[in-house]
């Protein structure tokens, strides 16, 4: 039977639709507003995830097309979240630096050994693949000899530094990370001053050698962080360079 359309009107086709006036007065069709926020979210997840594991496998210098492709997105869209590459750069940066001071506040917390404490924050960092997306500037090792207490990284202004992975034969030239604002300055500072406190109780404790240094515990990072295709291999690689690195740190009777 054929349907009269003298009954219709513009309020009976929105309850049809689900949509309000309101909404329609506005011209926005609200059905879309929520599923477009949880897809911008999901591809800032995305972006971010592929930017730790291109950054970590290729350094600081990989390109953010290698970022978009690993991340399943359009290089646009990349951008539109993150405006440059510096912007992108720093908040991996900024991510990873914080997380290792929680780390090192938890081996702090945990241990009521020194060297256990500091061995524990080690092995847990190690674990996580932080050292392959440490900044550069924490890496830059002090050249000062003699310092009392620990000594921190020395913040050179050299435009390049030298990437501090195990990848291939030759080291990895990459761009450094950019100059750092009041933000990025005090993570860092919470950074050093937390492993300073490892660093300083297993050194009192006669467990630590007294010439290791801050730098020298957050160079450990970056040296047992290797990158390797088989997963299975890097994990094993990390874990057997650690101890062997840990064997170095410790102290011996004289």
């Amino acid at each position: 039977m054929h349907v009269q359309d003298s009954h219709w009107s513009p309020a009976s086709a929105l309850a049809a639709g689900g949509m309000t006036m309101s909404a329609a007065g506005n011209g926005r069709d609200t059905s879309r507003t929520t599923p477009l926020r949880v897809d911008a979210q999901r591809n800032l997840e995305h972006v971010l995830r592929a930017a730790r594991e291109v950054f970590g496998e290729l350094g600081y210098g990989a390109p953010m097309e290698d970022v978009a492709r690993r991340a399943r997105v359009g290089v646009g869209t990349v951008y539109r979240r993150f405006p440059s590459k510096d912007v992108l750069v720093r908040r991996i940066a900024e991510e990873e630096t914080s997380r290792l001071t929680d780390q090192a506040r938890a081996a702090l917390g945990q241990e009521d050994e020194p060297w256990s404490a500091l061995s524990r924050f080690l092995r847990t960092s190690v674990a996580s693949g932080a050292g392959r997306l440490l900044p550069p500037q924490v890496l830059r090792v002090s050249v000062e000899d003699g310092a009392s207490g620990p000594r921190v990284p020395q913040q050179r202004t050299q435009p390049v530094t030298t990437e501090l992975r195990l990848v291939s034969d030759q080291p990895v030239a990459v761009a450094s990370v950019p100059a750092a604002g009041a933000e990025d300055d005090a993570g860092t500072s919470a950074l050093l001053e937390v492993v300073g406190r490892l660093v300083d109780r297993a050194r009192a404790a006669g467990e630590l050698r007294a010439d290791v240094s801050v730098s020298d515990v957050l160079l450990v990072i970056a040296t047992a962080a290797p990158s390797l295709p088989d997963a299975a291999q890097q994990a094993a690689a990390s874990a057997r360079l650690l101890d062997i690195l840990l064997e170095g740190l410790r102290s011996r009777p004289a």
